[in-house]
């Protein structure tokens, strides 16, 4: 993670961030989401039925892979942040996209381009970055998303 003079974030748009580790999604973090989200269709938790799909067997929910972009952010060793940030909070995301199904056992990481930086206010400022999510081995990513995260400086 690299700090930035609020005034020298502009310097950084277009610029990669890094990427992140690979991580494993395996059928228990799988099984886990489901039970967090009460979300248990059989595509992500019963790998026999899902063994009758076109995917072969069970896939991760798209709102896990998306779900850990915090944590895989935070291992982007050309992030960038504001000089002086006191706090940093979601703000929400501009588009999602969900292009590639996430197969049990998967390795995927992400990548990240910042996009824009805005003050919204004197000492607020929203960085928005393209996040990808890619899936080891495979040549479309998992998903594509505009994430934005607002810091106080």
């Amino acid at each position: 993670m690299t700090t930035v003079a609020p005034a020298a974030l502009q310097d950084y748009v277009g610029k990669s961030m890094g990427a992140s580790d690979w991580f494993q999604i395996d059928q228990d973090r799988i099984n886990g989401f489901a039970d967090t989200t009460l979300d248990h269709q059989f595509i992500h938790v019963d790998p026999e039925r899902a063994k009758d799909t076109p995917f072969g067997g069970t896939i991760a929910h798209g709102f896990l892979t998306l779900s850990l972009l915090p944590h895989l952010q935070t291992q982007m060793s050309e992030q960038v942040v504001p000089e002086g940030t006191q706090m940093a909070m979601n703000y929400g995301f501009d588009k999602i996209r969900f292009l590639a199904p996430v197969k049990t056992g998967a390795r995927v990481r992400a990548t990240a381009v910042l996009k824009d930086v805005t003050e919204k206010k004197p000492g607020q400022l929203l960085l928005t970055a393209e996040y990808t999510v890619e899936i080891e081995g495979e040549s479309k990513p998992a998903l594509i998303a505009d994430w934005l995260v607002m810091y106080f400086v």
